[in-house]
C-alpha cells in the first residue's frame, strides 16, 4: 500500500503490506473469534439482525450503505474503485473495512474494533478511517469523531497518511453516504479546538468548492472561537461570505458578531447588526441582547446598557441574571452606586433571586469606594437569604478594612470567616498577612504562612513580598533580607516588586548605602530599576527623615520623570514640609505637568494646616491645566474654609464647583449648613437645605440634627427675650415640628446625638417635662446617653431647682460608668449647684462650687463642631456655652476650654 505525496501535516512514508508479517496470523485469528460488547449493544460476527430490527427502522434504511438491500461488498468495491487512482487497497484493508461495515448498526462496537486493531499493530489507512467516520457520522457520535480527528491531527498515531487524504476520501463518499457531511463539521470543530483556525477555514471553503456546505452551527462555533481569541477580522470575513457559500446566518450568528464588535469597543457597529437582523426577519436572541448590554457596560456606557435592559423588560424579553449582573457591575465600576442599588431592587421585583456573583459585584463596588457600612449590610442581607459567601467577597471586605486603616478589624474578620468554614484562598490569606504586618504582628503573619503550607496551599512571590514589607515596616531589615535569601533557596525568583519593597524598606529606615547596593544587585539579577523603584526610594527616604538625601538621589538620576518628581512632592508632605511640596508642585505646573494624586496630598496638608489661600491657588493651577480634581478634594477645601469660619468664601467655592460639574453629597451640604447655623445665618442654611433636596440628595440624620440644633439656638435666644416669649416659643415649636415630621416620613431614626440636641433644646426652653420624656424614649430605644446628654438634663433640673432628680441623674451616671466632671455639675444655677453639693458631697463637687465662688466671669466656649474635612461628623448640641462634643468623623474643631 502506497500513500500519495499530497499531505497536510503528517510525515510521508511508504507503508508496506503486512501480509508477510507475523502479526497477520494473530490479526486473522482475532477476527475469527471476534465478539465485542459495549454498554448499548452486543455484537458478534454471526449476527443476522438487520438495522431495522434492532433500531425499529427509520432513517437508517435511507442510506445506501446501511439499508437492508445494500451490499457491503459492493459499497466497499465502489470505494476501492473510486480511490484506485489514489490508493491501492490490499485484501487485509478490505477485510477490516468489511468487518467495520458489519458493525454498522453497532457504532460503539465498530469504534472498539478500530481501536483494538490499532493496539494489536494494524496500521489503519484512509479506507479504514473513512469507514469508521461514515458509521460514527450516521449515528451522530460527535465525541468519538472528535477523539478520532484529534488523534489524527496531532499525529499521535503512526497512520502514514495525511489529513488531506482523508478529507478527499470523505468528499468522494458524500454521494454514497450523505451523512458523512457531519464528519466535516466535526473535523472543523477539532481543528478549532486546537486553535488551527487557518486549517479550519481551509476545510470550510474547500467543501464549498466541492458542492456542499457545512452546518451553520459549525460556522458559529468557528466564529465564536475566533472572537474569543481576538481574531475579530477573520470572524467578520467569514460572516460577510456566509451568503456567498450558501448559508443564512441565524440568531446566534448575529449575536456572535455583536459580541465581537462589543469586545473591540465598536458599539455603533454592534447596534447596526440589530438593524441587519430586523431586515433579515430574524428576532434577536437573549444572548444577543446580553452580549450587547455587557459590551456597553464594559466600555463605560452602563447607562445605555440599563436602557437596553429596560427595553427588554417592556417587550417581555426574559433576560437572565447575567445581564443584570453586567449592568450592576458596570454601575459600580463607574461609581454610580444609587443606580446599581436601584437596579438591584428592580431585579428582585422581577422575581429574580440575585446570586453570589451579583452580590459580589455590589459589595466589591462599595468596598472600592470605601463604603464599608453598605458593603457589610449587603453581605448580611446575602447571608440572611441563604446565599453562601465566598473568598472573593471576603477578600473585598478585608481589603477595604485595611485601606481605611482598620487592620485589626480585618484580622478579626479573617479569623471569624475562617472559623465559619468558608474556603479562603491564597489571596485572602495574603490580605490577612498584610493586615498583621501593618499591626507590627509579623511573627503571627509568619505563622499564618506556615498554616498555608500545612493546608497544601502554594506560597508564591506575593506572600513572601508581603512578609518582607512587614519586617521593613517594623525596622527589621535584616530579617527582610533573609527572606529574600530564603526565596532564592526555595527556587522562587524575586520580581521587581519584591526588590522595590525591600529598597523602600531600606530607605524608610534611613539606610541610604544599602539602598544603592540593592539597586546594583538588582541589575546584576537582570532587573533594571525603573521609575517606580526610584519613586519608592525617594518617598521613603523622606519618611525616614532623609529629605536631603532624597533630593540628592533625584538629582543624580539620569532618567528623571514626572513620577520621580511627584514622589518627592509626596515625600515632602510625609515629612510635613508642606511649603516645599507646594513650591515643587507649582514649578511642575508651570512646566505643564501636574499629578492629581500629588495635588491631593498637598491639598490635604494645606487644609490640615489651615492654609486655605494656597489651597485655592492649587485648585486654580489644576483648572488652568485642565486637570479635574477628585471629588474629595472639593469636599476637603469646602470643609477647611467652613472650619476656619470663612463661610462666604466656602459658599463661593461651593457654587463655582457645582457650575464646573462637581456633585456635592450629603456631607458637603451638611458641612455648609452647619457653618451657616454656627453664624446664626439660618435663612441661608434653610435655602441650602432645600437646594439639597431639590438636587435629589437625601439628607441624613446628621443634617437634620444640625438644623434642629441651629433653629433651637435661635429660638432659645428669643424665648429668653422679655419682649414676646410666648410667640417665640410657638415659632420654635413650628420649626422643630416640621423637621421632626419630615424625618419620620423619610424613615430617619434619631440617634443619641439627635436626642441630646432635642433634650438640650427643651431644657434651655425651660420645658423639663418634655426633655425627660425624650430622655426616657432614648433609653427605651436602646441608645446610650453620654456625659453631654446627662449634662444637658442636669442643667435643666438645676434651673428648675429639682435637686432630687439631679441627684438621681448623677447616681445613674455613676452606675453606668460615666463619671461627671466639674463642668457637668457647675453648669447649673449656682444656688442649686451648692444644694446639690451638700447632698452629694465629695471633692469633685467641692471643686465645682469653689470654682463658682472664685469666678465672677467665665469665658464662653463655642463648643465642639465636629463637621470638618468632609468627614460628616456630628454637631455641637449644647450651644455656645458647652464644651462637650459628639463626632461621627475624623475631623473635630475644638473651641477653647473653660479656664481651670
Amino acid at each position: 500500500m502506497w500513500v500519495p505525496l499530497v499531505r497536510l501535516s503528517f510525515p510521508r512514508k511508504l507503508v508496506q503490506s503486512s501480509r508477510n508479517n507475523l502479526n497477520q496470523f494473530r490479526f486473522i485469528n482475532w477476527f475469527s473469534s471476534c465478539s465485542i460488547s459495549d454498554d448499548d449493544d452486543v455484537c458478534t460476527t454471526n449476527t443476522k439482525k438487520s438495522t431495522q430490527e434492532i433500531y425499529g427502522g427509520g432513517i437508517v434504511c435511507g442510506f445506501k450503505w446501511a439499508s437492508k438491500s445494500a451490499d457491503v461488498d459492493s459499497v466497499t468495491t465502489d470505494i476501492a474503485n473510486t480511490n484506485r487512482n489514489r490508493l491501492v487497497a490490499d485484501s487485509e484493508t478490505l477485510e477490516v473495512v468489511n468487518k467495520l461495515n458489519s458493525f454498522k448498526t453497532k457504532p460503539n462496537s465498530a469504534f472498539l474494533l478500530f481501536c483494538k486493531l490499532k493496539d494489536d499493530g494494524f496500521r489503519h489507512n484512509v479506507l479504514t478511517y473513512c469507514a469508521l467516520v461514515r458509521i460514527l457520522c450516521y449515528w451522530r457520535l460527535d465525541r468519538k469523531l472528535d477523539s478520532l480527528f484529534l488523534e489524527l491531527i496531532k499525529g499521535s498515531g503512526d497512520v502514514g497518511f495525511g489529513l488531506k487524504d482523508l478529507l478527499e476520501a470523505m468528499e468522494e463518499e458524500v454521494e454514497v453516504s450523505p451523512s458523512i457531511v457531519r464528519g466535516f463539521d466535526a473535523l472543523v470543530k477539532s481543528l478549532v479546538n486546537l486553535n488551527m483556525f487557518d486549517d479550519a477555514i481551509d476545510v470550510l471553503f474547500h467543501t464549498r468548492r466541492h458542492g456542499f456546505v457545512q452546518h451553520i452551527f459549525t460556522i458559529n462555533y468557528l466564529m465564536n472561537r475566533l472572537i474569543e481569541c481576538c481574531e475579530l477580522g477573520a470572524a467578520l470575513s467569514i460572516y460577510k461570505q456566509l451568503k456567498g457559500i450558501g448559508l443564512v446566518p441565524n440568531d446566534y450568528t448575529y449575536a456572535i458578531v455583536i459580541k465581537g464588535f462589543c469586545m473591540e469597543g465598536r458599539l455603533e457597529e454592534a447596534g447596526e447588526v440589530f438593524e441587519e437582523m430586523e431586515l433579515a426577519g430574524v428576532a434577536p436572541s437573549v444572548f444577543a441582547y446580553t452580549a450587547y448590554i455587557e459590551g456597553l457596560c464594559n466600555k463605560g456606557r452602563s447607562d445605555v446598557g440599563c436602557e437596553v435592559l429596560q427595553y427588554c423588560e417592556r417587550e417581555n424579553i426574559l433576560l437572565d441574571a447575567y445581564a443584570y449582573k453586567a449592568v450592576i457591575r458596570g454601575f459600580c465600576d463607574e461609581m454610580k452606586f444609587d443606580e446599581a442599588e436601584s437596579l438591584f431592587l428592580d431585579m428582585e421585583k422581577q422575581g429574580m433571586v440575585p446570586d453570589s456573583c451579583i452580590y459580589s459585584a455590589m459589595i466589591g463596588g462599595y468596598c472600592k469606594n470605601y463604603n464599608l457600612l453598605k458593603a457589610l449590610a449587603l453581605h448580611n442581607d446575602m447571608v440572611s437569604k441563604g446565599i453562601k459567601t465566598n473568598c472573593v467577597i471576603v477578600g473585598f471586605i478585608l481589603q477595604c478594612l485595611c485601606k481605611i486603616g482598620m487592620a485589626s478589624e480585618a484580622v478579626d474578620q479573617f479569623l471569624e470567616f475562617k472559623s465559619m468554614g468558608i474556603y479562603l484562598d491564597e489571596v485572602t490569606y495574603n490580605i490577612a498577612v498584610d493586615a498583621l504586618c501593618r499591626l507590627s504582628r509579623v511573627e503571627e503573619a509568619s505563622e499564618l504562612l506556615e498554616e498555608m503550607k500545612l493546608k497544601n496551599m502554594s506560597l508564591d512571590i506575593m506572600h513572601y513580598t508581603t512578609l518582607i514589607k512587614g519586617y521593613c515596616l517594623l525596622g527589621k531589615v535584616v530579617d527582610a533580607s533573609n527572606i529574600l535569601e530564603d526565596m532564592h533557596e526555595k527556587g522562587l525568583k524575586p520580581d521587581i516588586i519584591t526588590y522595590n519593597v525591600l529598597a523602600a524598606g531600606f530607605a524608610r529606615n534611613g539606610l541610604v548605602s544599602q539602598v544603592l547596593d540593592l539597586l546594583v544587585y538588582m541589575e546584576a539579577q537582570g532587573l533594571r530599576p525603573d521609575s517606580v523603584t526610584h519613586s519608592m526610594v525617594i518617598e521613603n527616604l523622606c519618611i525616614g527623615g532623609k529629605v536631603k538625601e532624597a533630593k540628592a538621589f533625584l538629582n543624580n538620576l539620569v532618567d528623571k520623570s514626572e513620577e520621580t518628581y511627584t514622589a518627592l512632592v509626596r515625600g515632602y508632605c510625609e515629612a510635613n514640609k508642606t511649603r516645599k511640596a507646594y513650591e515643587l508642585i507649582s514649578k511642575l505646573a508651570k512646566h505643564g505637568t501636574i499629578n492629581k494624586g500629588a495635588c491631593f496630598k498637598v491639598l490635604s496638608n494645606l487644609c490640615m494646616e489651615g492654609d486655605n489661600v494656597r489651597a485655592i491657588l492649587l485648585f486654580q493651577r489644576m483648572f488652568a491645566l485642565n486637570v479635574e480634581p477628585k471629588t474629595i478634594m472639593y469636599s476637603k477645601l469646602i470643609a477647611s474654609l467652613c472650619q476656619a469660619g470663612e463661610v462666604q468664601k466656602a459658599r463661593q467655592f461651593f457654587d463655582s464647583s457645582v457650575e464646573r460639574g462637581f456633585t456635592p453629597d450629603a456631607v458637603d451640604y451638611t458641612v455648609m449648613i452647619n457653618s451657616y447655623c454656627r453664624e446664626n445665618s439660618l435663612r441661608e442654611a434653610h435655602d441650602l437645605f432645600h437646594d439639597m433636596k431639590k438636587r435629589g440628595i437625601q439628607p441624613d440624620i446628621i443634617t437634620y440634627t444640625v438644623l434642629l440644633d441651629g433653629f433651637s439656638k435661635r429660638n432659645i435666644r428669643r424665648v429668653h427675650s422679655p419682649l414676646d416669649a410666648r410667640g417665640n416659643r410657638e415659632e420654635m415649636a413650628d420649626a422643630s415640628t416640621i423637621l421632626w415630621t419630615e424625618m419620620k416620613q423619610l424613615g430617619i431614626q434619631p440617634d443619641a446625638i439627635c436626642y441630646t440636641v432635642l433634650v438640650d433644646r427643651h431644657c434651655k426652653a425651660d420645658n423639663l417635662r418634655d426633655a425627660i420624656a425624650l430622655f426616657d424614649v432614648m433609653i427605651e430605644r436602646g441608645l446610650k446617653p453620654d456625659t453631654v446628654t446627662y449634662t444637658a438634663l442636669l442643667s435643666g433640673c438645676c434651673k428648675r431647682g429639682d435637686v432630687d432628680r439631679a441627684v438621681t441623674l448623677v447616681n445613674e451616671m455613676s452606675s453606668r460608668g460615666i463619671q461627671p466632671d466639674a463642668y457637668t455639675l457647675w453648669r447649673g444655677v449656682p444656688e442649686t449647684t451648692i444644694l446639690l453639693a451638700e447632698r452629694l458631697g465629695g471633692s469633685l463637687i467641692h471643686r465645682a462650687t469653689t470654682r463658682w465662688r472664685k469666678k465672677k466671669h467665665v469665658t464662653k466656649s463655642p463648643g465642639y463642631h465636629a463637621l470638618g474635612a468632609g468627614a460628616g461628623g456630628g454637631v455641637a448640641p449644647m450651644g455656645d456655652d458647652m464644651p462637650g462634643a459628639h463626632s461621627n468623623g475624623s475631623a473635630t474643631v475644638p473651641g477653647p476650654n473653660i479656664e481651670k
